[in-house]
C-alpha cells in the first residue's frame, strides 16, 4: 500500500472536514474473523495513514473470547503498525468515517502477517498472468431479539417485520457507498441477507467488512443487535458468508464462452478444478471455527462436499452460468465460507486456488448433479467428491499437514491461523453447543 501524495492527501483531509467527521476509525480483521480497530481524531488522517498507529504483534493472535494465544513468534515483544488505507475511505455520518488497515513493520515494510495485504499480492499475481478477478459477497445474519414464530422463509412479511432497520441500513449504506444488490428475509428465524454488487477482490472484502459495521451500528439505534455467527442459535440455521468469484484472461471470460460443461472454457474448468481440489486442506480458512462445524452440515446449502455443480447448491462450488438470468455474466460461488472466516484471507485463498488450478492445469471433475449425500459410494468415487472435514480438530489438522496452506497463506499467516483455533478448540471444543453458541454469538459482530 503506497503512501499517498501531497494532493491526495489533501483532498482526503477535504473530505473529511466537509463532511464534519470528527472519528476516523480503521480496522484490521484478525485470524480468528474479529474486526479490530484503532480510531484517531479526524485531523489525524494524515499520520494514520503515512506512519500508522501502534498495534502489539499480539494482535494476530487475539482469539474470539479475547484471548491471547501467544505464539513464538507473536508475543509480548515488537511493534506493527496499522495504517489507514485512505483510497478506501467511506464516510458513515454522524461524525464517523471508516478506513480498511493493512500492518507494516516499523521500518514501513508489509507485515507478512497481514491478510489484506496477502489479498492485495494475490491479486498482483494474477495481474501477472493476465487475468483479472472479480468478487461479490453475500452475508447471512440474525437479528436479535428474534420475533420467534411467525417468520417466513423469505416472506414479505418477514422483512416487513424489520422494515425500519431495513431501510435505514439501505440509507447507510448508499451514504457510505456500499453498493447493495438486494436484501431479503432468509430460511432462518430473523435472518436476513444482504448481497454486495462484484468489484475487484481488496475492495468486495473491504465491502464485506463494511457491510458488517453499518449492520451492527443501525441496529443498535432500532435496540436490536445483529449476529454473523455461523451458528448463532444451537438448532437453528447457520449464517453464510458465501463469495462469488469471475475471472477474465486478457480480457476474455474463463468460466464462459467454452466449449465444456454449461460453457465453461478449459482454463475456467482448470480454477474450478484447482478450488475443488484444494478445499480440504484448507476448510479451516473458510468455515474454521469452533461453530463452523455445526453449519457445513449435508442438507443445510452449507457446501459440505468438495464438488462443483450448475445451480448446486449443496456443492461447495456452484457454478452460476452465463444466462440473461444473471447480469453480471458468469461466476462460481465458494458456499462454504462462514462470517467466523477473515474475509480478505479468504478471498486470497479462493483466488489462490484458482490459479493454483490455472498454473497446475487442474482436471475438472465430473459435475454433481445431485445433493452429494445422494451420492452412492462409487458415484462420489467417480466424480471425486469428499466430505470437508466434519469437525474443527479434522479441519485443523488438514490445515497444519497442507504445503498448499503454506505456500497460499505462508508461515506467519498459518502461524496465527493455528493458534487461535486451536485455543478455541481447547476452550469450548467439549462445552454444550447451546452455551458456545451463547457464548459466541456476537463475536464476529462489530
Amino acid at each position: 500500500m503506497p503512501v499517498l501524495g501531497a494532493e491526495e492527501l489533501a483532498a482526503a483531509r477535504a473530505r473529511l472536514e466537509d463532511a464534519d467527521v470528527r472519528l476516523l476509525s480503521g480496522s484490521v480483521v484478525d485470524p480468528a474473523g474479529v474486526i479490530r480497530a484503532k480510531h484517531v481524531p479526524a485531523h489525524r488522517a494524515d499520520a494514520f495513514h503515512s506512519a500508522g498507529m501502534g498495534a502489539s504483534p499480539s494482535w494476530n493472535v487475539f482469539c474470539v473470547d479475547n484471548a491471547i494465544a501467544f505464539t513464538p513468534r507473536f508475543g509480548v515483544v515488537g511493534d506493527l503498525r496499522l495504517r489507514a488505507d485512505l483510497v478506501g475511505l467511506r464516510v458513515l455520518g454522524a461524525g464517523l468515517a471508516w478506513a480498511p488497515a493493512e500492518m507494516f513493520d516499523q521500518d514501513g515494510a508489509p507485515a507478512p502477517v497481514c491478510t489484506r495485504g496477502l489479498l492485495r499480492r494475490t491479486v498482483a499475481g494474477l495481474a501477472e498472468r493476465g487475468l483479472d478477478a472479480r468478487l461479490g459477497c453475500e452475508l447471512e445474519m440474525v437479528l436479535t431479539p428474534r420475533n420467534g414464530a411467525g417468520w417466513n422463509a423469505y416472506g414479505l412479511g418477514a422483512l416487513l417485520d424489520v422494515e425500519p432497520f431495513v431501510l435505514d441500513l439501505l440509507a447507510a449504506a448508499d451514504r457510505a457507498g456500499l453498493p447493495v444488490e438486494q436484501i431479503h428475509a432468509e430460511y432462518g428465524d430473523s435472518q436476513l441477507e444482504l448481497s454486495i454488487s462484484p468489484t475487484d477482490p481488496l475492495t468486495a472484502a473491504d465491502h464485506a467488512v463494511l457491510a458488517r459495521l453499518l449492520a451492527c451500528r443501525v441496529a443498535r439505534r432500532h435496540e436490536l443487535s445483529v449476529s454473523f455467527s455461523p451458528l448463532p442459535f444451537a438448532g437453528g440455521s447457520g449464517n453464510g458468508a458465501h463469495q462469488h468469484l469471475s475471472l477474465t484472461l486478457n480480457g476474455q471470460p474463463l468460466l464462459s464462452g467454452g466449449v465444456g460443461p454449461h460453457g465453461l472454457t478449459d482454463d475456467g474448468g482448470a480454477a474450478i478444478g484447482g478450488i475443488v481440489a484444494g478445499l480440504p486442506e484448507l476448510t479451516a480458512v473458510f468455515a474454521g471455527s469452533v461453530l463452523s462445524p455445526h453449519r457445513l452440515q449435508p442438507g443445510h446449502w452449507s457446501g459440505a462436499f468438495a464438488c462443483w455443480g450448475l445451480e448446486n447448491r449443496e456443492a461447495a462450488v456452484r457454478l452460476c452460468a452465463a444466462t440473461s438470468g444473471n447480469p453480471h455474466g458468469a461466476s462460481v460461488e465458494l458456499k462454504c465460507i462462514d462470517p467466523s472466516a477473515n474475509p480478505y484471507l479468504a478471498a486470497a485463498t479462493f483466488l489462490g486456488l484458482a490459479l493454483e488450478g490455472l498454473a497446475g492445469d487442474a482436471p475438472l471433475p465430473p459435475e454433481v448433479t445431485v445433493a452429494p449425500a445422494e451420492l452412492t459410494a462409487e458415484e462420489a468415487a467417480r466424480t471425486n467428491t469428499v466430505r470437508l472435514p466434519a469437525d474443527q480438530a479434522s479441519a485443523l489438522e488438514a490445515l497444519d499437514a497442507s504445503d498448499l496452506a503454506r505456500r497460499l497463506l505462508g508461515e506467519e499467516i498459518l502461524e496465527a491461523l493455528t493458534a487461535v483455533r486451536r485455543h478455541e478448540l481447547a476452550t469450548y471444543g467439549e462445552q454444550d453447543l447451546d452455551a458456545v453458541a451463547e457464548k459466541l454469538r456476537y463475536a464476529w459482530s462489530a
